[in-house]
């Protein structure tokens, strides 16, 4: 039997497999956009963050226009995708549709290991709320894993950073303070970690849910929308298609001005109507076009380190992962925030699938692996409210703030003659929901 730790990713899926000689990374799955362009109403891709959302969440609403293929509101609210699927129009719940991925990654982890593949851990945003990660659990499920562990992004890139060192402080001496900033595709997120010899404590995270590398794809998208019109006449949002082809260049355009700072040429064949269009686009002007994005950088670094009270002499490296990192003046702004050079020891694609696998194979007992114990964090402080039908009014009382310990517990004594009733839910309503209108079923949890 293998371990394996899956990244299932906003575009990407990373499977890493834990082996007697370290970790290796199996397969990448890309989201394979010549299909995507091809099929794009029965191409499912993007759903990640629909786990654990009702139907009428705004989130959802607001990710439906950016979408090719079609959302269905389900019977009890939550959120479906409508495909054909045998040639019949069916509708998937969110859980059905991740099994079905993690199936795929499944089976071929066990081609490529030639055995069983049953447990595994499952990296999640560190935002996901209770509700989201419940739902991936509930994946895992229906992919037949035994998923034995939901961990966060940034603390399976921690756990891959630190396991590995040899000349970590001892834990009678000062911790040696890490930054991880991870930005993908469609959030950023960062943690503060504090390393001795043998464990790691994650100090403060932080996150911008909407902040991603989509957003500066979007940019290029919508500024060349703008010069096909004028220039060609054509409309290319009433050309689905069209829009995703233009997304896939626009995506390439982006990755060639990180590492190239001329002006870059933009061709496109038989774009629309059988006519070929042509562009350039340079990363001064580029960086002009995302202002607005690169200004909200620095809000998430500032947010955790201030939550980790620190100061910027106690910090020894910043480490970036994700593929929106490689962009420079993310970078830059990142280096000019902590007054310190970002550091790249790390593999930006794979780190978090590989800590994924450590911590399967420390918790697996099919592995002896050195001893590193992991402290993570609550990323929203959590209430209990509690009334019986004899009490006026109610009992209240916070149990877990923001970034206290976890896993951690706790004995709470209630001195009751009679049946009563006990509701756990999220403190602040607002930051679970991320600045959108508070969904009642996203701030409950029991």
């Amino acid at each position: 039997m293998s371990v394996v730790g899956i990244d299932v990713g906003f575009q990407n899926c990373y499977i890493a497999v834990a082996r007697s000689g370290g970790i290796e990374t199996l397969k990448m799955f890309l989201l394979f956009f010549y299909q995507v362009i091809t099929n794009f109403k029965n191409t499912v891709h993007g759903f990640k963050k629909f786990h654990g959302r009702a139907f009428d969440d705004p989130f959802v609403q607001s990710e439906r226009s950016k979408l090719p293929y079609s959302l269905d509101k389900l019977a009890n609210g939550s959120t479906g995708i409508k495909v054909r699927y045998l040639d019949e129009e069916k509708v998937f719940t969110v859980e059905q549709i991740s099994g079905m991925l993690l199936t795929k990654l499944k089976e071929t982890s066990e081609s490529a290991l030639k055995k069983p593949v049953v447990d595994c851990v499952v990296s999640v945003p560190s935002f996901f709320t209770d509700a989201e990660r419940r739902s991936v659990l509930d994946a895992t499920q229906i992919a037949g894993l035994n998923c034995l562990r939901l961990i966060n992004d940034t603390t399976a890139v921690a756990l891959a950073y630190g396991i590995y060192k040899q000349d970590l402080p001892v834990p009678e001496e000062k911790p040696r303070n890490v930054v991880f900033v991870d930005m993908g595709h469609s959030s950023f997120q960062v943690s503060i970690t504090a390393f001795n010899k043998g464990k790691l404590k994650v100090l403060a995270t932080a996150f911008d849910l909407y902040l991603g590398g989509r957003n500066f794809d979007e940019a290029l998208v919508d500024y060349f929308c703008e010069e096909f019109k004028t220039k060609y006449k054509l409309n290319v949002r009433d050309n689905p298609r069209a829009l995703l082809r233009l997304h896939q260049e626009c995506e390439k355009l982006k990755k060639l001005m990180s590492a190239n700072s001329s002006d870059l040429p933009l061709n496109i064949e038989c774009f629309m109507n059988d006519i070929d269009v042509s562009s350039r686009m340079n990363r001064t002007h580029f960086e002009v076009m995302c202002a607005q994005y690169l200004m909200r950088v620095e809000t998430p670094l500032k947010t955790a380190f201030e939550q980790s009270k620190l100061s910027r002499d106690d910090i020894y490296a910043v480490e970036i992962v994700g593929g929106a990192t490689r962009i420079p003046s993310i970078k830059e702004r990142i280096t000019k925030y902590f007054c310190k050079d970002v550091s790249t020891t790390l593999n930006a694609d794979e780190a978090v699938a590989r800590g994924c696998a450590l911590q399967c194979a420390i918790l697996s007992p099919a592995f002896k692996v050195r001893e590193f114990s992991i402290t993570d964090v609550v990323p929203f402080p959590i209430t209990l409210r509690w009334k019986s039908p004899t009490e006026d009014g109610l009992g209240e009382c916070e149990v877990f703030g923001k970034n206290h310990a976890a896993p951690f517990s706790k004995v709470i004594t209630f001195h009751k003659k009679e049946p009563f009733d006990l509701e756990a839910f999220y403190s602040n309503p607002q930051e679970p929901s991320r600045g959108l209108p508070v969904q009642k079923e996203n701030n409950i949890l029991c």
